[in-house]
């Protein structure tokens, strides 16, 4: 017997406030075709007072466990991937568990920036598989508006704010039903890239939150060559092959990158979940968000074989392969 962690089910949360290219070309020299022809985003989701990565991370794992229907206090584990937590700490996962009602659980935040959702499916996999846990909320969650620089047309216009969530399940499968739940999971990070994508402030450094920092052009060419080689160690290690796959999840930057990736791997751009032009960027939530938006519309259904892969500041960059 093989032990696997499956995904029981999937939820996400937006704000409610929708600001649209056009609203934006209101605030900063831009326009809504220029924009669009650029990243193929047209609208994003930008959370309210009140409104945080806490809360939002909240209703996303709410909507997973109800998908799943198991209780909260069935959960023993909270990974939660951000880089714009509530508070300095204690980890924003406490936050989550709190307000869920969960009165003692393993709970602590991942930071890897973009990438951070397939970090926390990496630890969160590996410690089911452990028997740290028998269930595990896995969530990214952001509020990336929060360090935009508003007056720089380059950035603000690419990020949003928002959460993705899933249930996982550790379940003891045999020899039969081996090619279950994840499969694979490949992580990199190279830190010589620092000066690419990063926020200019910090605890230790400045004393302030600092404002997001990128140089666009850079990051596009990493990221079309990471995310193509990790995607095929991702499928390599899991004993698939690109063709096998139903759908790939990425990570939702920028459309130029999807389109240039599912072309250098030969996959068919039909079977790449597209949610930027309505979220935009929304870091380490990007991926489950996508996967919930797949999961509920029906295109993913159960036993497909399915993808996730990320790239972020960092950089760090992985992908993770997953029978639904």
């Amino acid at each position: 017997m093989t032990r696997r962690s499956i995904i029981l089910g999937t939820g996400s949360a937006l704000p409610p406030r929708r600001v649209t290219n056009a609203e934006l070309a209101e605030r900063v020299e831009t326009t809504h075709e220029w924009i669009v022809e650029r990243t193929g985003i047209e609208a994003r989701h930008i959370a309210a007072d009140g409104e945080t990565t806490a809360t939002l991370a909240t209703e996303a794992a709410r909507m997973a466990l109800a998908a799943a229907g198991v209780p909260a206090e069935k959960v023993g584990l909270i990974v939660l991937a951000t880089a714009t937590p509530d508070q300095t700490f204690p980890a924003s996962a406490t936050r989550v568990q709190t307000a869920l009602g969960i009165d003692d659980c393993i709970a602590f935040d991942v930071a890897a920036v973009c990438t951070g959702f397939l970090y926390a499916l990496s630890v969160a996999d590996n410690m089911l598989k452990g028997g740290m846990a028998d269930y595990a909320l896995v969530i990214g969650s952001e509020t990336f508006s929060r360090i935009l620089d508003w007056e720089d047309r380059a950035t603000c216009v690419l990020f949003g704010d928002g959460a993705g969530a899933i249930l996982l399940q550790a379940q003891e499968v045999g020899d039969a039903e081996a090619d279950r739940g994840v499969l694979a999971t490949r992580l990199h990070a190279d830190g010589r890239h620092n000066d690419l994508l990063y926020v200019d402030g910090g605890v230790s450094t400045t004393g302030t939150t600092g404002k997001l920092r990128m140089k666009g052009k850079e990051v596009f060419r990493h990221a079309v060559v990471n995310l193509a080689n990790v995607l095929g160690e991702a499928l390599e290690a899991a004993g698939h092959s690109s063709e096998e796959v139903d759908w790939v999840v990425p990570h939702q930057a920028n459309k130029r990158i999807l389109d240039a990736t599912a072309k250098k791997l030969g996959l068919d751009p039909n079977r790449v979940i597209v949610t930027v032009d309505q979220h935009a960027n929304t870091s380490a939530a990007s991926v489950p968000l996508a996967l919930d938006v797949a999961v509920r519309d029906g295109r993913i259904r159960r036993g497909n074989l399915i993808v996730l892969e990320a790239m972020g500041g960092g950089f760090t960059w992985g992908a993770a392969v997953v029978r639904y």
